[in-house]
C-alpha cells in the first residue's frame, strides 16, 4: 500500500499536518508511520508553535485501519507491527510539546476516532458522526480505546465499542467531549480554526508547554500500555472469525 500521503508545512508558526488516502483516508502501516514521525519531527520544531491535524478532502475524515493490510498480515508478529502503527500517532500526540488542533470534516471510524481523541482540540462538521467499528469485525478498540475513553469516559467508550455498526452524531461528540465544537459546514468550521489558530501562534509556547503537561497527566505509561494493547489486536486479527467479517466487510 503505497498509496496514500503525509505532508506537513509551517506558515506564521502554525505548523500543517495533512495525511490522505484514496480509500476514505484510511491508514496503512506508512500511512501511520509517516505521521508519527511528522507530528514528532513538527512537535520539536522552534519554528512551530501550534499544530493543526488534517485529511485530505471534503468528505470522510478517517475510515480507520486499512482492510487490505489487516487482511494480508501472517503472523502475530505482522499484526503487533501494524497495530502499533496507531499506538505511535497516539504517543506522538502525547509527548507532543505543541497544542495539536484537529480539523474533523467527516466521518470518522475506528482509529479515525482515536486520532480525533488524541488531539487536545478537534473542530467538526455536522456531517462528522463516529464509529469505533472493530468489534463487528472481531477485534475491538483496543489500542486506540485508551485515547477515547480519555477523552470521553468509560461510559460513552463502551457504547461505542459495544454497539459496533452504530453511528453516532456530530452532536453526540461533541456532547461527550471528543468535538470541541461542531459547525454547519467546512467554511464555517475553518474561519473557527483559523481564530483559534492563530491565538495560539501568538501564545507563549512555554504556557502552552505546561498546559499539555497537565492534559496528559496519567498517561506516562501509555508506551507500555498501547503495546500491549497492539499485541491483543494482532492476535484476534489472526483468528478465522475476523478473516471472515473483512472479507465480508469488503465485499459491501
Amino acid at each position: 500500500m503505497e498509496q496514500g500521503h503525509v505532508i506537513s508545512t509551517i506558515e506564521n508558526q502554525i505548523g500543517i499536518i495533512e495525511f490522505g488516502h484514496p480509500l476514505s483516508n484510511s491508514l496503512p502501516g506508512n500511512i501511520l508511520n509517516k505521521l508519527a514521525l511528522t507530528i514528532t519531527e513538527l512537535s520539536k520544531n522552534e519554528n512551530c508553535k501550534v499544530i493543526l491535524l488534517k485529511s485530505a478532502g471534503d468528505r470522510a475524515f478517517c475510515a480507520g485501519a486499512s482492510f487490505d493490510e489487516l487482511v494480508a498480515i501472517k503472523d502475530l508478529e505482522e499484526g503487533r507491527i501494524f497495530f502499533s502503527g496507531f499506538a505511535k500517532v497516539i504517543n506522538a500526540c502525547r509527548t507532543s510539546q505543541k497544542i495539536i488542533v484537529a480539523r474533523i470534516q467527516g466521518k470518522a471510524v475506528g482509529g479515525g476516532v482515536g486520532i480525533a481523541a488524541s488531539a487536545d482540540y478537534a473542530f467538526a462538521t455536522k456531517h462528522s458522526a463516529v464509529k469505533l467499528s472493530e468489534l463487528a469485525i472481531g477485534i475491538g478498540p483496543f489500542v486506540v480505546g485508551p485515547a477515547v475513553q480519555r477523552k470521553i469516559g468509560l461510559s460513552a467508550m463502551s457504547e461505542l465499542a459495544i454497539d459496533a455498526t452504530q453511528w453516532r452524531s456530530a452532536e453526540w461528540a461533541q456532547n461527550k467531549g471528543l468535538y470541541s465544537s461542531v459547525s454547519e459546514s467546512s467554511e464555517i468550521m475553518d474561519e473557527k480554526i483559523n481564530e483559534l489558530i492563530q491565538k495560539l501562534a501568538n501564545s507563549n509556547p512555554d504556557a502552552m508547554r505546561e498546559l499539555k503537561e497537565i492534559f496528559w497527566a496519567g498517561t506516562e505509561d501509555w508506551d507500555e500500555l498501547l503495546a500491549r494493547r497492539a499485541e491483543i489486536s494482532g492476535r484476534l486479527v489472526l483468528s478465522e472469525f475476523t478473516r471472515n467479517a473483512i472479507h465480508a466487510f469488503k465485499k459491501k
